[in-house]
């Protein structure tokens, strides 16, 4: 399946999130919780293979999950197929250069705002971190994908 950029940044406009996955670490041997900035595109369990040719196309190494039922507020969701972007060096060197002014409207704005809460919020992990720098500094204005 061939995909264009200009299509999955669509895609990823209505379907995608820009988000924090929190995990259980240790630090100085006290047990603590920690963010990390995780790109998601989770769509129904149909739309699998689209989201894997999106993973491809990105040259992503992210594995497709797939999540069971769930029940929300009354209803239950299907099956749902789900490319979780959680690495570091995926983040830096891939999603954000992808999607990087190049997304219009609320998602435009979920995604600067998702880039200065790596900053501000004292939950995210150290490692992290750079990618709000490297923001600031403005190096990805220099080194962002041109398409």
């Amino acid at each position: 399946m061939k995909l264009s950029n200009e299509y999955i940044r669509g895609l990823v406009d209505g379907e995608g999130c820009f988000t924090f996955h929190t995990r259980s670490t240790t630090k100085d041997g006290l047990p603590v919780k920690e963010k990390m900035p995780a790109f998601a595109l989770v769509m129904h369990i149909r739309d699998k293979e689209l989201i894997e040719a999106v993973r491809d196309h990105l040259g992503l190494k992210s594995r497709v999950y797939i999540h069971k039922p769930q029940e929300v507020v009354g209803s239950i969701r299907g099956l749902r197929a789900a490319l979780m972007v959680r690495n570091f060096g995926d983040l830096k060197n891939i999603i954000i250069p992808f999607f990087y002014g190049k997304l219009k409207g609320h998602k435009s704005k979920q995604f600067v705002d998702w880039l200065e809460k790596i900053g501000s919020d004292p939950m995210v992990a150290d490692t992290y971190k750079v990618l709000h720098r490297l923001y600031k500094t403005g190096w990805w204005d220099r080194n962002a994908l041109r398409d």
